[in-house]
């Protein structure tokens, strides 16, 4: 199963570092999946519930209020102004 690495960022800080199976939001032309070797891009990330796959099967739910998302070879980069975990 391939990973790629996923930072989580709010003004309150890092809420997620680390490796992650598949990244699922709402972007502004609608909803979208992030995995291991996606082209990379920047989009604006509507208000959505969002959830990551995890390597370990898991997966974690969560809430944000909107931001960007930086996709890259290195990175992936979500930016919000409010996130939390559900």
């Amino acid at each position: 199963m391939n990973t790629f690495l996923l930072k989580i960022s709010s003004p309150d800080g890092d809420l997620f570092c680390g490796d992650a199976v598949q990244l699922n939001v709402r972007g502004t032309e609608g909803d979208l999946a992030v995995m291991a070797g996606h082209i990379p891009f920047i989009t604006a990330i509507k208000p959505c519930d969002c959830w990551i796959d995890l390597p370990d099967g898991s997966s974690r739910d969560g809430h944000t209020d909107g931001g960007l998302l930086t996709v890259s070879a290195e990175k992936t980069v979500f930016l919000s102004g409010s996130f939390s975990w559900k």
